[in-house]
């Protein structure tokens, strides 16, 4: 008789809990996951996938907009936010359906309920326990939101993409990637958007060329970028919207206050205690390079372990997880020069380091171009694309590479692969670029930007 029910528990249903969970189950493994919300997590139900849907929608302003420089006569058109809403509802059901029916083809038993631990061995799900060899934790993390007073006024991104009305005046706290994404989305959709931030620029921890770049664009589109600001209050007037508080500056109106201020692990009620799991003082499960706890059979993976919170990152941890323990295959996930994109407007894409970063490490050579897309240059969009290539001086060693622009993402995943295989800026030059195309000018950027 087994000594466990099952050979894994995986808490949560993310991206990374159903990539390990189908792969440990499709290699044997007796598996179960407990998910308390929809099945597909953050990315597919609350964040990339539902936003990314939404700024499509977004997008479709600005095209029918420039369509005038290309010759188009566009007639009277209409834009229903409803309709958009149901039809990115629409798909996420069809997601959630692929997702049940991946983990119930691997044999994997979804239990449906919110999961906790009781000891090393033991989850509690809905009153019902089960134990497991192993435990996985991928429970990811959940909008945070500072406690002031009428912060219960405010929304978070979760419920912005539940919205089914559009509203006019929109303020957004914050200046993560979250918040530029969403800022975007209104204000093509043409709501007056103000973003506010405590600091002097958007995007912290990005390339300060992309800061700079971007907050400019936002700026011309006409997002109200408030810098150095605190909300210190949100009252709710009788017609149904909002005044903000803040310092300094007098007060705000608006019809809808979103918060994107952060994200913080999502492991309060899990009984990580009463396993003897430890924590940082964030909330978040640290964990070695094989994604284990200090506790020996209990694992961690995805954003509730504060590393990279990324999609990408929380499935390749599952796969290496599964592969490790369920296929006699170690795997480690190497965490060097993983791309990243923001889907603004204009986008971002970027991957390696910094040139903050890159600085630190030593002498480095910096190459950027700024101009304006082919697209534009007949529809009289003034939106500029930047690129910047970051090289350390003395290998020749590409260390990153960032764009703010159209197609940026699109064309940074390419670049990560070079970077990846450690390509120098001499290989860069010595590369045939596609012409006409943006990408090219990453290939053909041969002066350096004095120092």
């Amino acid at each position: 008789m087994a000594q466990y029910d099952y050979d894994l528990v995986t808490i949560g249903a993310g991206s990374g809990g159903v990539r390990a969970s189908r792969l440990a189950g499709s290699y044997g493994a007796r598996v179960a996951v407990v998910e308390s919300s929809r099945i597909g997590g953050t990315c597919v139900m609350r964040g990339c996938v539902p936003k990314k849907l939404l700024v499509y929608g977004a997008h479709f302003a600005h095209d029918l907009e420039d369509a005038a420089g290309y010759g188009w006569t566009v007639g009277d058109v209409g834009f229903d936010w409803p309709s958009l809403i149901t039809a990115k509802n629409r798909e996420l059901d069809r997601l959630e359906g692929i997702y049940r029916s991946i983990l119930k083809n691997s044999k994997v038993t979804l239990l449906e309920g919110r999961g906790s631990l009781v000891d090393a061995h033991t989850v509690e799900v809905n009153g019902k326990r089960v134990t497991a060899e192993r435990i996985l934790i991928g429970v990811g993390g959940w909008p945070s939101m500072p406690a002031i007073p009428g912060i219960e006024h405010a929304i978070t991104s979760n419920e912005a993409l539940d919205l089914m009305s559009l509203p006019k005046r929109v303020v957004i706290v914050g200046g993560g990637f979250i918040a530029v994404e969403f800022a975007g989305i209104f204000n093509a959709l043409g709501a007056e958007v103000s973003l506010i931030i405590r600091k002097d620029r958007i995007l912290r921890g990005f390339d300060d060329d992309i800061r700079d770049t971007l907050g400019e664009e936002l700026k011309k589109s006409g997002i109200k970028i408030l810098d150095g600001t605190v909300i210190t209050q949100i009252d709710k007037r009788n017609d149904g919207s909002y005044l903000l508080k803040r310092t300094p500056g007098e007060d705000l109106e608006a019809d809808l206050v979103m918060y994107a201020t952060g994200r913080a692990p999502n492991t309060a009620k899990l009984g990580l205690e009463a396993a003897g799991v430890k924590t940082n003082p964030n909330g978040s499960i640290p964990v070695d390079e094989w994604n284990r706890t200090n506790v020996e059979n209990i694992f961690a993976i995805g954003d509730v372990t504060d590393r990279i919170q990324l999609t990408p990152v929380a499935l390749n941890e599952g796969l290496n997880f599964a592969e490790t323990f369920y296929n006699n295959n170690p795997r480690k996930m190497d965490y060097e020069n993983v791309a990243s994109a923001v889907f603004s407007m204009p986008p971002v894409g970027t991957v390696g380091l910094t040139e903050e970063q890159a600085r630190k490490r030593g002498p480095v050579k910096i190459f950027r171009s700024r101009f304006r897309p082919m697209k534009y240059t007949l529809s009289g969009r003034d939106e500029k694309t930047m690129m910047k290539i970051i090289v350390d001086a003395e290998t020749d060693r590409v260390l990153g590479c960032h764009m703010v622009g159209v197609d940026g993402p699109e064309i940074v995943q390419g670049l990560a692969v070079a970077l990846k295989c450690g390509a120098t800026k001499a290989q860069f030059d010595a590369t045939v670029g596609i012409h006409p195309t943006a990408a090219e000018e990453f290939v053909t950027m041969r002066e350096p930007v004095a120092e």
